[in-house]
């Protein structure tokens, strides 16, 4: 039997009937071929459901299962009890979710948990404790550098990160290092201070010249 005529062909002479035809003989090749043997393996795909993860955390492997649209933020806060890392903003503008991944510093609310796999991440917590603190967080105790305390563990992480990669900042470069990083509070100048004091240990005299450098300035300001 003859099909019946195309009344809905337009000027370029491909109807939709033809188009869908070739649609669907160039979906079938596709199957084909990605079932052919040999033929390397596509992307895995999660979700929508839970999934299990394995996140390399502060030294450790950890798995956690999670829908795969949960941030890292949320996968470490709400399903490993790491909550150092604070949930404020949400669009990655405060850095109080900062934490380490292979060593730079990102704000943890703008990642997919599913991409922290086969990376090291270190939160805050995997920085010091109480009983032994990093000189970092030392520092910051040491200079009073908070007062509600709640973008301290951000500041705290960001400012490793910086002294990771420039042991002897100025004032300049600390401020410079940082400005991801807000507080409410307004509590910078004793941030400042304390990233200071935690970089004099290596470099005390361009330290003690940057926090020199601070203090004239607060001085002129007043």
């Amino acid at each position: 039997m003859a099909n019946p005529p195309d009344d809905d062909v337009p000027a370029s002479g491909v109807s939709r009937r033809t188009f869908l035809k070739t649609a669907g003989v160039g979906a079938a090749a596709t199957s084909l071929i990605a079932a052919a043997p040999g033929t390397p393996p596509g992307p895995t795909v999660l979700g929508p459901e839970a999934a299990p993860l394995t996140l390399r955390i502060n030294g450790a492997s950890r798995t956690v299962t999670v829908e795969p649209r949960t941030t890292l933020l949320r996968a470490l806060r709400n399903h490993l009890d790491l909550t150092g890392a604070k949930e404020i903003c949400d669009r990655g503008a405060c850095g109080g979710c900062t934490v380490l991944l292979d060593g730079k510093p990102i704000v943890s609310c703008l990642m997919l948990a599913p991409d922290g796999e086969g990376h090291e991440i270190t939160t805050v917590e995997g920085l010091g404790t109480p009983e032994k603190m990093s000189a970092v967080q030392a520092a910051f105790v040491e200079a009073d550098a908070l007062q509600c305390g709640f973008c301290t563990p951000g500041f705290v992480v960001a400012s490793t990160a910086l002294l990771s990669r420039n042991p002897n900042p100025t004032l300049e470069e600390v401020k410079d290092g940082l400005a991801g990083n807000l507080c409410r509070c307004g509590t910078y100048s004793r941030v400042f201070e304390a990233v200071l004091k935690a970089a004099k240990a290596t470099h005390p005299a361009r330290a003690r010249a940057a926090m020199q450098d601070g203090t004239a300035a607060a001085a002129e300001r007043s």
